[in-house]
């Protein structure tokens, strides 16, 4: 099956195709990731982009559905140097190929991805369409400048749940609520596993519905699109600033940012893959990161109350803040991976650190007693839900 490739500078690349028959639409952008490509397919985040990976060969181990971080693929379409016919790994289910076909998304293979990539680099991430059904590049070129632009779209709200969930935690001791603006699995893994009962909200909830939960702490979640698009969500944000200890990462460090009233930029091709070194301005560490978004943080518009803690070292934009004042911690980058390195797990401790605090110092203001009133009560609430075997989000 041929499939064509149309970018919005009006180049044309062609390549045999995989997967599902159809055409399709979306920003084209690239992950540098060597493995982790049914995680990346599944990251809401990715939703209205077409995918190329940069590394050659991509499906050699298959793919099982405990890897998926939603439930469903979310990218518009997917390209590589080679998807392998033959594939080998443990607990593999399926072939790439048809895992994209039963997803309904369209694969494109054998063409000059090392070229692709350079022109994305040089020219930017840019609309594109990709086809297996539209024979004339002029055809595909003309409805590609018809599509719509990442700038100013909203798609956090098309990936966002419509309903509030519940995932409970072992021997559980605080209590997140998560708004989820494309949220992925393992960030409520994470958190489950640091003993928090996590409420998952969907993008629209008001700061009155999250406070009434009573949580101990609020995470905001990655997601696509553009966070200057979101006005009712950073409305949101700003009312909960002063409430709780805050947890944004990605899109929402980016509405973090913006409630604070700074700004975002859309970076020239963006920060997509698991080998993103971030340094620790706090401390000099360094940690290799899995990164993707394709906007940024505007460092000078921030408050003087806000002091940047992380930056990229490829291209100097900022990757985290804290705020001198309040228990809020944004980072850019993804400490939860899924897929890429671990190192940067520490985030979720930290933010939990900033809950037990507040936790410790609400009887003393309330004058009661030391304990968290609510201790005992969750602990067990998170012991017998727990045992329901409860699947993280889907992220939309």
């Amino acid at each position: 099956m041929k499939g064509l490739l149309v970018l919005e500078d009006g180049s044309v690349w062609h390549g045999e195709a995989v997967g599902h028959s159809g055409t399709a639409f979306g920003e084209i952008v690239f992950n540098t990731s060597m493995t982790g490509y049914q995680e990346v397919l599944t990251d809401p985040s990715y939703a209205g982009q077409i995918v190329v990976m940069t590394a050659a060969h991509i499906g050699n181990y298959g793919v099982r559905d405990e890897e998926s971080e939603s439930g469903k693929v979310h990218a518009a379409g997917f390209i590589a140097r080679d998807f392998p016919g033959r594939w080998s790994g443990t607990g593999g289910e399926q072939s790439l190929g048809d895992y994209l076909a039963r997803s309904g998304v369209t694969g494109l293979h054998g063409l000059d991805t090392r070229a692709l990539v350079r022109r994305i680099r040089t020219e930017g991430a840019m609309r594109a369409g990709l086809s297996t059904l539209i024979e004339d590049p002029e055809e595909l070129h003309r409805l590609v400048l018809a599509s719509p632009p990442m700038i100013g779209s909203d798609l956090a709200l098309s990936v966002s749940p419509s309903e509030t969930s519940e995932f409970p935690a072992e021997d559980e001791e605080l209590h997140v609520a998560a708004i989820d603006y494309g949220m992925k699995r393992n960030i409520v893994r994470l958190l489950n596993a640091n003993r928090c009962r996590v409420t998952v909200f969907p993008a629209s909830a008001t700061s009155d519905q999250i406070l009434a939960a009573d949580p101990d702490g609020i995470f905001l979640s990655n997601g696509p699109g553009d966070p200057a698009a979101l006005a009712g969500p950073i409305r949101t944000i700003e009312k909960l600033v002063p409430r709780r200890p805050i947890f944004g990462i990605c899109l929402g460090h980016q509405l973090l940012g913006h409630a604070l009233g700074g700004r975002t930029f859309k970076l020239k091709f963006g920060h997509r893959g698991a080998n993103h070194p971030v340094s620790d301005l706090r401390t000099g560490a360094v940690s290799i990161t899995s990164q993707n978004h394709g906007f940024s943080v505007d460092e000078a518009h921030l408050p003087a109350d806000v002091v940047a803690t992380h930056r990229n070292l490829n291209d100097g934009t900022l990757e985290g803040f804290r705020h001198r004042t309040l228990p809020i911690l944004a980072a850019q980058f993804h400490p939860e991976a899924a897929p890429g390195p671990h190192e940067s797990h520490g985030l979720f401790r930290e933010f939990v650190r900033s809950m037990r605090a507040r936790a410790e110092e609400e009887p003393a203001r309330s004058g009661g007693s030391a304990a968290h009133p609510e201790a005992p009560r969750r602990a067990r609430g998170g012991r017998e839900a727990s045992a329901s075997g409860a699947r993280p989000p889907d992220g939309g």
